[in-house]
């Protein structure tokens, strides 16, 4: 899976959470940031940490994810980043279902 496919994914998923009207003045990016760009709350973070988990199942452990981080790392995260990540992690576990 590609990372503009997650993005792809990761961008329903965020604007399912924060509201189409609120999604209609933002361009959901890479570069776009949890905090400051959408304004996103700890609960929030909660209930896409869910929808990551149903989307993709066991082959990402988002909430283990987040638990490497700092706060400060954590307000200042960017879609990309956790884009990236989750691309790594599929790329990864297909890699292991395919060599098995």
């Amino acid at each position: 899976m590609t990372p503009d496919q997650v993005l792809a994914d990761v961008r329903v998923m965020l604007i399912d959470i924060i509201g189409a009207e609120y999604a209609l003045g933002l361009d959901i990016s890479m570069a776009t940031t949890f905090e400051a760009d959408l304004e996103l709350e700890s609960i929030e973070f909660v209930k896409l940490s869910a929808m990551l988990t149903e989307h993709y199942g066991n082959r990402i452990d988002f909430v283990g994810f987040l638990a490497d981080k700092s706060l400060n790392e954590i307000i200042d995260m960017t879609v990309g980043e956790v884009v990236t990540y989750i691309a790594g992690r599929i790329d990864a576990t297909t890699a292991v279902t395919v060599d098995a």
